[in-house]
């Protein structure tokens, strides 16, 4: 009877063992996952913003573009001898050999005299003459 319970016990120990290893085992296998489910996520997470900033840089680079080809386009007129010419005339005031410039001025405002008030003495003071 007594080498039935060493038996038993032994089994029963060999038993928890069995069990402790397994269930540690399926705990590393549970905590992997998660870790791995986790950096996943945050992965997926980082791609999301760096694709949003990737579309906003490309729309950036759109208007820079379409900014570039209008310079692109105002440096080729300014290049050209009528614009110089039409700047030289208008900032600089230069004139062609036998022309005669002619400035027009805006009209002047009429500036209003504002009579104030005379007093009794002053009316009777002017209309004598002094």
């Amino acid at each position: 009877m007594i080498q039935k319970t060493k038996k038993f016990k032994k089994r029963k120990r060999r038993f928890l063992n069995t069990l402790f290893f397994s269930l540690g085992i399926i705990l590393l296998f549970v905590l992997t996952v998660g870790f791995l489910v986790f950096s996943n996520w945050k992965i997926t997470k980082k791609r999301e913003k760096l694709t949003a900033q990737i579309n906003e840089l490309k729309q950036e680079i759109q208007v820079l573009e379409k900014k570039n080809k209008q310079l692109k386009s105002e440096i080729s007129q300014t290049s050209s001898p009528s614009h110089l010419e039409e700047v030289a005339r208008s900032k600089l005031g230069l004139k062609k050999p036998g022309e005669k410039t002619v400035v027009v001025l805006p009209p002047k405002e009429k500036e209003e005299v504002k009579k104030e008030k005379e007093s009794l003495w002053q009316r009777i003071l002017s209309k004598l003459g002094f």
